[in-house]
């Protein structure tokens, strides 16, 4: 179970760690992490999010960041709704995945 950190500053700089569900390896897969990348770069033409340091995991990654205009909470919600329901569409359309029954079980 996830939990949730409060964020005080909505405009300074924070460390933050994504995680998939269950650890599961999914950013193996590179048409997976470009969703995630994609989704990184909207996010920072439109809603003024600033990355200073990031890495992709195999089933995490670790961003350092802030906002410009609004609220980082804001963004960081909007990002993983979008994202997650992006990969998981991606998986659901992708006849090469040779984990799609147990990928979106998980």
């Amino acid at each position: 179970m996830g939990f949730s950190y409060q964020i005080q500053d909505q405009f300074a700089p924070h460390f933050i760690t994504f995680t998939v569900r269950q650890w599961v390896d999914v950013f193996t897969r590179k048409c997976y992490v470009e969703i995630l990348i994609e989704s990184l770069k909207f996010c920072q033409k439109n809603k003024g999010l600033k990355i200073y340091a990031w890495v992709i995991m195999s089933n995490h990654c670790h961003l350092i960041i802030s906002s410009e205009k609004v609220p980082l909470s804001d963004i960081i919600r909007d990002f993983k709704k979008f994202t997650s329901k992006a990969i998981y569409d991606a998986i659901s359309k992708n006849p090469e995945e040779s984990r799609k029954k147990w990928l979106l079980w998980i």
